[in-house]
């Protein structure tokens, strides 16, 4: 099977880094600093049409597809950047194209496919629920007009740079349902008019991720807000989380790919005892094993996105290209660092920044050890753990 890129793709390739090329690792590095948000990326990337590429073209969008917004999202990190301010404009907007009535289409997909409105926040974790999401308490309670949602969220990323937010809430009572997984319904918020009625907290974290702690607090909203069918919600964000994982494994894939790059720059040279460091195979090891698996990801990165683009089912696909992904690039960090030595842990050579920020992927946006079951109990039929 070849795995070749078109020639629209290379072009898309080319024309992203020279994009990330205007913002270099010292722009990365400040914004890292001052924990400030990469406000001038992320309008360059918006107008340049680089988030929209998922959006079709009849709503102004690229009418692309998942390969090719993986491509844009990789060449982000490797070019020493980080994809996290933007992409879950990506892959939000996608709950709304699906499941959104025309009228939701509308009046924001232009928007969010010119730059001037961002949908960037996804309400779904909460401090007690965690990983099981079917626990959530925030609930939704139907008025005459609309709805009026109490509750709290947790790790809410970019809630303060976004004009619209995605929530997960309660619309029927978990003891009330005869299936965990029913009664919670998607809510389109415009943050914009929440007003006191949501109270963001910032959450300090070793990376800048600009993520928030979300105090909700009888928030109105009208009928137009409910995304699709009320109850469904649960259903319509499994439907959206291949494409997440997809996203996030090529995020990893530039990571791994900029820490191989260094690695390898590097350890030709360094000179240590009268020879370049990497001749040794103690520094050359990690770096070749680090690699191999950044490669292998790629390919089941490519074989989901393909999938996904085929409309063919690619859960298994997304999940694993996530796990493979994120675990190679955290073995290239590890290798980089191994191979900068002191170095790895000054600023000024930018290897701890970015090794702090692959690390988060092995978490988030699931844990790979959740990872592990889904294939467990999907794929190889074992019985469920939990």
């Amino acid at each position: 099977m070849e795995f070749g890129y078109t020639d629209l793709q290379r072009e898309i390739r080319t024309s992203v880094q020279q994009l990330c090329a205007r913002y270099d690792l010292d722009y990365w590095r400040a914004c890292d600093q001052d924990k400030a948000y990469p406000e001038a990326f992320v309008r360059a990337m918006s107008e340049a049409g680089w988030l929209g590429v998922l959006i079709p073209e009849e709503y102004g969008g690229g009418g692309l597809g998942m390969v090719e917004a993986a491509i844009v999202l990789e060449e982000i990190n490797r070019s020493g950047g980080s994809g996290a301010a933007c992409h879950a404009q990506m892959y939000t907007m996608g709950s709304v194209l699906r499941h959104g009535s025309e009228e939701q289409k509308h009046a924001y997909l232009p928007g969010i496919a010119a730059g001037t409105i961002r949908l960037q926040a996804f309400g779904i974790t909460e401090p007690d629920a965690g990983s099981d999401t079917t626990r959530i308490k925030t609930f939704a309670r139907r008025t005459g007009s609309g709805y009026v949602i109490t509750g709290q969220k947790v790790f809410t990323s970019r809630y303060q740079h976004s004009d619209l937010m995605v929530l997960l809430a309660r619309t029927t009572p978990l003891e009330e349902v005869s299936r965990k997984t029913e009664g919670m319904s998607l809510f389109l918020i415009d943050t914009r008019e929440a007003g006191e009625a949501i109270q963001a907290v910032p959450i300090d974290t070793m990376i800048n991720h600009e993520t928030n702690q979300l105090f909700i607090n009888e928030l109105e909203v009208p009928r137009s807000a409910l995304i699709g069918e009320e109850g469904r919600g649960f259903s319509y964000l499994l439907d959206g989380l291949n494409a997440e994982r997809i996203l996030i494994a090529s995020e990893c894939i530039g990571d791994g790919r900029w820490f191989i790059e260094r690695a390898t720059g590097y350890a030709q040279s360094r000179i240590v005892f009268d020879r370049p460091i990497g001749k040794n195979q103690g520094v050359q090891f990690p770096i070749a094993s680090a690699y191999t698996a950044v490669e292998a990801a790629d390919l089941m990165r490519l074989k989901a996105a393909s999938r996904f683009d085929a409309g063919e089912p690619c859960g298994p696909e997304a999940n694993m290209a996530k796990y493979l992904a994120s675990e190679a690039s955290w073995a290239a960090g590890e290798a980089a660092m191994a191979t900068f030595g002191g170095y790895g842990l000054a600023s000024e050579y930018h290897v701890e920044r970015k090794w702090r920020e692959t690390r988060l992927f092995r978490t988030a946006p699931i844990a790979n050890n959740l990872v592990l079951s889904y294939v467990a109990e999907h794929v190889l039929k074992l019985p469920r753990s939990y």
